[in-house]
């Protein structure tokens, strides 16, 4: 297995709820710019998808798990691995950790559309091959 995509968040102020803790839909957001990065760093810049291939990469399926809160100015990290590459989509295993402790884990499920008509359409091989180097 290759080692995962890690990328750090500092938790801030109005991420957390009254109780104090990081709302939960928060994460999903974390979730995104940690997916971006990842995507950054195997593929290029995003927006270069859509202008060289014509196509997008949408969420079709998030699942997230809760076992612990994180709390403003807590470090989290993101650790992100792609576990499947499918024709026409990419399945990301995550976990959400503070120091060792395991905060939310779960699964993403991104489909790859064509922008004209926002159909399923096949992944691009350049993508396919870099997304590949965070894949087991």
């Amino acid at each position: 297995m290759s080692d995962p995509f890690i990328h750090e968040l500092r938790v801030r102020y109005g991420e957390c709820d009254p109780q104090g803790i990081v709302f939960n839909a928060n994460y999903l957001l974390y979730l995104d710019v940690a997916f971006t990065e990842l995507w950054r760093d195997a593929v290029g810049p995003w927006q270069d998808m859509t202008e060289r291939w014509g196509v997008d990469a949408v969420v079709a399926e998030a699942t997230l798990r809760f076992r612990g809160p994180a709390r403003f100015d807590d470090l989290i990290a993101l650790r992100l691995h792609v576990d499947k590459l499918g024709t026409s989509s990419i399945v990301t295993v995550f976990e959400v950790r503070r120091d060792q402790q395991l905060l939310v884990e779960g699964t993403l499920r991104h489909v790859v559309v064509d922008t004209q008509g926002w159909r399923p359409a096949e992944l691009p091989e350049a993508v396919r091959a870099g997304l590949g180097r965070y894949a087991g």
